[in-house]
């Protein structure tokens, strides 16, 4: 017999998550595909920021900005061992934006979002201030305000396993090859891309959140009009040996109007981005290029007092951004805001999802499932602002007392391997480490603290099929390994994964 579900989602990046959490969270019978692992696209790419948006609001995006510092705190509430407070640097440029107005921004900015707990703009004198240090001597002033970090996939793979924990189907590596419409129910065709293996479900309602993929999904999976409804925008990052010392990042105003972040990363490293420009290609085969590299080194070395050229590089990412296409004349000014759309054939209704930031996704999310509601005849409330990731039952304020108590029960682990696996799994990391035998019974050591214990849970909760999932998404410790380590790490997992034909779906 079919399996039917009340909503199919297509896409497991941040909005599609999103959508499938609190979809099963109001009751709902949830499916959800993606093609790849989790987070692969775009919402692993970003610069890994839950913010307002400050350069929005040159573009008159009020709307967006409000709703967007609104949610910095609910969403550091919601997982603080991924989401943290962070403060940015901004040096004034006495050849750009006048000193006036980015403090009638800041002003805003401050004030638009319903801020408590994250501290308030200062003003500050570069030629004294240790923030100024590393910076060239012409910029004397600057200001410094408050946004959030946020480890980009790990929220996205949170999102997903909370959905199946509470009764969603999640299957990853997994396309959509057709979705057809019959008698007010959709027909979903799905082919397992590990074996080929296809299966069949029926749905309600589809979801279409493939991101880059959304107007392929209309087009080339569901067969509707091939209309062109995004915008493809590259960005992408750099990533150096650490510039400076202490935990700030800076924000650098650049001549073309653009803005480029340089943020502490991994403890070693510093992540500068982004880049803005059209895409018009593959999104699968999204690659930096060599002009973007040089804009991103000369960007921050016209700030910094110790130049940074290309080849400081030592590991770079890129991804598709696609923003709703609202005809804007640059890619920078294309707006970062979302757009739904519906569309029905023969009775089944088709949900669209247009556009979006991280830091949008909770809300964009709640719309999508009051859509469904109006399309299905029926009414559930919002529950997701109160309610926490798995493993973020940890005070806002509290981290440091987590690490410290994690550290006190697991005393033969160094303390830079408790803070990684207090920062990557919160109240979770108990589970990994609670094995009889102490570090004996954490199984192989990879290096870099990562042991067998980690890797076998990531293979059984957290959708991992490959090394790549592991070393790139699911941690950075691509960047902690070396050559052998990671070999030996490829290898294994290679083998560990062959039992696991479904890897964590409904677990």
């Amino acid at each position: 017999m079919t399996e039917h579900f009340d909503i199919f989602v297509i896409g497991g990046g941040i909005n599609g998550c999103g959508i499938a959490r609190d979809a099963v969270g109001r009751g709902r019978s949830v499916m959800l595909a993606e093609m790849n692992d989790l987070a692969q696209g775009t919402s692993s790419g970003s610069t890994k920021l839950i913010h307002g948006g400050l350069r929005y609001l040159e573009h008159y995006e009020f709307r967006l900005v409000r709703e967007s510092l609104m949610e910095r705190e609910t969403l550091w509430s919601m997982a603080p061992q991924i989401i943290w407070p962070l403060r940015f640097v901004l040096p004034h440029h006495r050849g750009l934006r006048p000193a006036w107005m980015l403090r009638l921004g800041l002003f805003l900015y401050d004030n638009l979002g319903g801020r408590k707990l994250l501290p308030s703009t200062r003003t500050l004198d570069l030629r004294t201030d240790p923030l100024g240090a590393p910076l060239r001597e012409e910029f004397v002033k600057g200001f410094e305000y408050s946004d959030c970090w946020v480890d980009d996939a790990r929220l996205v793979l949170l999102n997903a396993r909370d959905a199946a924990d509470r009764g969603a189907v999640v299957r990853t590596r997994t396309r959509v090859t057709s979705a057809r419409a019959s008698d007010g129910k959709w027909l979903v065709e799905l082919e397992d891309q590990r074996n080929g293996t296809l299966h069949t479900v029926t749905a309600d309602v589809v979801v279409n959140a493939a991101g880059p993929w959304v107007d392929h999904v209309i087009g080339g999976v569901v067969g509707r009009n091939n209309s062109h409804n995004v915008r493809l925008v590259q960005g992408s990052h750099i990533v150096v040996p650490r510039l400076f010392e202490h935990d700030r990042c800076y924000i650098f105003q650049n001549a073309d109007g653009r803005i480029v972040f340089a943020i502490p990363y991994e403890g070693d490293y510093t992540l500068i981005g982004t880049t803005d420009r059209d895409f018009g290609g593959d999104p699968a085969d999204i690659r930096i290029s060599d002009e973007e590299k040089t804009y991103l080194t000369e960007a921050v070395s016209a700030y910094f007092r110790k130049p940074v050229s290309v080849d400081d590089i030592v590991w770079t990412y890129s991804a598709v951004r696609p923003l709703y296409d609202d005809g804007a004349s640059k890619a920078q000014e294309a707006t970062r805001d979302y757009v739904l759309t519906t569309d029905r054939d023969a009775g089944a209704p088709l949900v669209n999802v247009f556009g979006g930031k991280i830091t949008t996704f909770r809300r964009l999310s709640e719309e999508v499932n009051e859509k469904i509601d109006s399309l299905l005849g029926s009414k559930s409330k919002p529950w997701t602002a109160g309610a926490t990731l798995p493993g973020g039952d940890i005070p806002v304020t509290g981290f440091d007392a987590y690490v410290a108590e994690l550290q006190s029960a697991f005393d033969y682990l160094d303390p830079a391997t408790v803070h990684r696996l207090a920062r990557l799994y919160g109240t979770v990391a108990r589970d990994i480490l609670d094995q009889p035998g102490g570090e004996d019974g954490l199984g192989i050591h990879f290096g870099a603290g990562i042991y067998e214990a980690e890797i076998r849970h990531l293979i059984d909760r957290e959708w991992v099929t490959c090394a790549d999932d592991v070393l790139y998404r699911r941690t950075k410790l691509a960047l902690h390994l070396d050559e052998a380590q990671r070999s030996r790490l490829t290898d294994w997992i290679a083998t560990a994964v062959l039992p696991h034909a479904s890897p964590a779906d409904d677990a």
